[in-house]
């Protein structure tokens, strides 16, 4: 491929960080990446090691934005959880329309199943944040860019963020969702990972446009029990009050964030989605998704597991 792949959000964040993966697919595949970052520092220095084209930009430079694009064919676009998801992909949009792009994937939000009432009914999203990915999709749709929309849930990644501490202290993970029986659709981000770098290699137009990404449907506290078993240790399930939580996190989350996950955690108590796994992923890549208790076992560390496993009986 002549052509360069731009792969925003390369250099990586604190839980999935999909640009990164895709990135080192990508590269294993002999595939040439035009990595943006925010910052050239060294995570874009290993990028570069990994042979990886590194370039700084910022998303909400319509100038920056542009630079990045010359010569390319293919993007994967990708939003922190901040402010400017709405603006980052106007610019974004715009700027592939005007080089001649023929496919985005954009890594986006659930948005139930497309035969579901609910696809796409602005009314209905969770949050604002699912609200401006919503109008996000849109935006790319109208651009004629070629777009494919990763509707994913949260990752298993989250799950770990929000629990990792309470659990390797206290062997209890503190959640707001309600008394156990929440039902919480999830995914590991390798995989989201993994569909995307496949869809940007293909040689090929992807055969359809959203791909809804969930691997588990589990209760909260379902979750809580794959937990202990993965790392061999009795873990419980505590529910809190959203003040409580949000006390919790306030300095580790930015407001933005605050709101989106506050308002997720109140859809899921609510229980009025019916959520199922759905079948994008081994479609796409040829692979069974990872579990959840995979996910738990490979990274048992960040729970404190210390390396004795033993069976547990929850």
């Amino acid at each position: 491929m002549a052509h360069p792949i731009l792969v925003t959000g390369a250099a990586g964040g604190t839980q999935g960080s999909t640009g990164r993966l895709i990135t080192n697919f990508l590269l294993e595949q002999g595939i040439p990446v035009r990595a943006l970052v925010h910052r050239l520092d060294s995570r874009a220095d290993e990028l570069r090691q990994q042979g990886a084209e590194a370039v700084e930009g910022d998303l909400l430079n319509p100038a920056s934005v542009q630079s990045a694009m010359k010569n390319v064919k293919r993007a994967f676009f990708t939003y922190p959880v901040a402010d400017g998801l709405l603006e980052a992909a106007a610019i974004f949009a715009a700027a592939a329309r005007d080089a001649g792009l023929d496919l985005v994937v954009n890594n986006s939000q659930f948005q139930s199943t497309p035969d579901d009432p609910a696809f796409r009914d602005l009314k209905r999203a969770p949050s604002f944040r699912n609200l401006q990915h919503r109008l996000a999709d849109r935006i790319f749709d109208w651009a004629q860019v070629g777009a494919v929309h990763l509707q994913a849930p949260p990752y298993y990644e989250n799950v770990r963020a929000l629990v990792s501490r309470s659990v390797a202290g206290q062997n209890t993970a503190f959640l707001p969702w309600g008394e156990g029986d929440a039902v919480i659709p999830l995914t590991g981000a390798e995989d989201v990972a993994r569909v995307a770098a496949t869809l940007l290699a293909r040689s090929g137009l992807p055969s359809q446009n959203v791909y809804p990404l969930v691997s588990e449907t589990l209760t909260a506290r379902g979750i809580v029990e794959t937990l202990g078993r993965a790392i061999g240790r009795p873990t419980r399930y505590v529910p809190i009050t959203d003040e409580q939580w949000a006390e919790a996190v306030k300095e580790r989350i930015n407001p933005h964030a605050l709101d989106h996950l506050s308002h997720l955690w109140q859809t899921f108590r609510k229980g009025e989605e019916r959520y199922h796994p759905t079948d994008g992923i081994r479609v796409v890549t040829g692979r069974n998704p990872q579990t959840l208790e995979e996910f738990f076992r490979a990274n048992a560390e960040s729970f404190g597991f210390t390396g004795e496993r033993k069976e547990t009986q929850l």
